[in-house]
């Protein structure tokens, strides 16, 4: 619960780079997320390249971070892995959030940025990444140790819950 409750989006990173053996936690966390019919649609690239973490920006104009963060992660959909078609996207959710979680837990910082279901931004990371046509890029996770402090936010809303009936 404290990893979940005080997970925030974080932008700012330090050089401190992250060490291939929690990426490898990371996607664990990932690939234990729950899937329709179990079927574990997605494909993580992790991105270290310094020159590839500047190009995205170009893509992606809310990922200016990633000139900053030590690594990244591309969460992607293989529509030829689908079994239940269409909830590749809720799979890749939550591969997204066990990530960012697990961040959290780990004492990193992070944030999901969208690339999916923007077509313009799927083809360019699709050419920049040699992803092929059946893998959809569905999101982009700069990781790094925060350089930055922001503390929990409630967002429990009352009025947002309904019992038996809205």
């Amino acid at each position: 619960m404290e990893a979940i409750l005080s997970r925030r989006s974080i932008r700012k990173f330090t050089k401190e780079p992250v060490s291939d053996e929690i990426v490898k936690e990371l996607l664990k966390a990932a690939m234990s997320a729950p899937s329709a019919v179990n079927q574990q649609p997605w494909h993580f690239i992790v991105i270290r390249e310094r020159q590839i973490l500047d190009e995205i920006p170009k893509i992606q104009p809310y990922s200016q971070m990633l000139r900053d963060a030590p690594v990244a992660v591309v969460v992607c959909g293989d529509l030829n892995l689908e079994k239940a078609k269409g909830f590749w996207v809720q799979d890749c959710s939550a591969a997204t959030q066990n990530i960012l979680i697990a961040v959290q837990a780990k004492g990193l910082g992070a944030v999901w940025l969208g690339f999916y279901p923007r077509e313009d931004r799927i083809k360019a990371l699709q050419k920049l990444l040699d992803i092929p046509e059946h893998v959809i890029p569905f999101s982009v996770i700069p990781i790094g140790y925060s350089a930055e402090q922001k503390p929990p936010a409630s967002r429990y809303n009352e009025s947002r819950i309904h019992y038996d009936r809205w």
